[in-house]
């Protein structure tokens, strides 16, 4: 009895097409790295793999290939979490440097306004000392008739502070006054510290509240150890303003 090969649309495609449409879905697979991940037991339900004498040819399913996309979509949301981590630790980053950056700013401009204050401060000339003798005492002691500045109470090598910021003008004798330091003050006016004993500044040197300048004693015209303090409108004899007055204008209490 003869058979005939069934023709057109009802023949059936050759095992050779089939095994070559799987195989060309598989060799993609397989360039992307995602076929090696799939687990042993998956590929093992299938059919077994065919082979074309070009390459090796494994049919999958559609439960392999849904495994396929979940994969791919994990390993897609795993680097967008990974890359806005990222981001989000870079923006803290950045954040935090912003904050330091305002904090270290911040403490800079305090303690240009605490530097500021204190270079505008005065002192008393003697710590914890007191006038012994005031602004306009009258007397035989003095040249001009009256005593034209006031005396601080102070044994002999006692610190002799400057009242307030400056710059030295005069040091050396300063003949009644014995040795003595005269600074010019950074509001203009003038103080003159007298009967010194040994200086610490020279001339041309800028000087701050409360810098010591000198150690008090007893030289030229006295008749006992203390600090003879003035303040002038120059830096010459005769141009004296009330010292006590003085200090009190820019917050000393004497």
């Amino acid at each position: 009895m003869a058979f005939t090969r069934a023709t057109g649309k009802h023949r059936r495609p050759s095992r050779m097409k089939r095994t070559t449409a799987q195989a060309a879905g598989v060799a993609a697979l397989t360039t992307t790295g995602v076929l090696g991940t799939l687990a042993a037991p998956a590929l093992a339900a299938e059919p077994a793999a065919e082979q074309t004498g070009l390459l090796p040819v494994i049919t999958i399913g559609d439960s392999v290939a849904e495994q396929i996309d979940a994969q791919a979509a994990a390993q897609q949301q795993a680097a967008e979490e990974a890359e806005a981590e990222k981001k989000a630790e870079a923006a803290a980053k950045k954040r935090a440097e912003e904050r330091a950056k305002e904090a270290r700013e911040a403490k800079e401009r305090a303690a240009r306004e605490a530097e500021r204050k204190r270079l505008n401060t005065y002192v008393s000339p003697i710590s914890g000392s007191y006038v012994s003798t005031g602004y306009r005492s009258g007397g035989a002691l003095w040249s001009s008739g009256s005593h034209t500045g006031v005396d601080f109470h102070a044994a002999s090598g006692t610190p002799v502070h400057a009242v307030g910021s400056g710059t030295v003008v005069e040091d050396g004798w300063g003949g009644a006054y014995g040795n003595q330091v005269v600074i010019k003050m950074n509001d203009g006016t003038y103080t003159q510290y007298g009967h010194l004993s040994s200086f610490a500044v020279s001339v041309g040197q800028t000087v701050t509240p409360g810098q010591q300048i000198a150690l008090s004693g007893a030289t030229g015209n006295v008749t006992g150890a203390h600090l003879h303090f003035e303040a002038r409108t120059t830096a010459e004899y005769g141009t004296d303003i009330d010292p006590v007055a003085y200090l009190r204008s820019h917050g000393v209490g004497i």
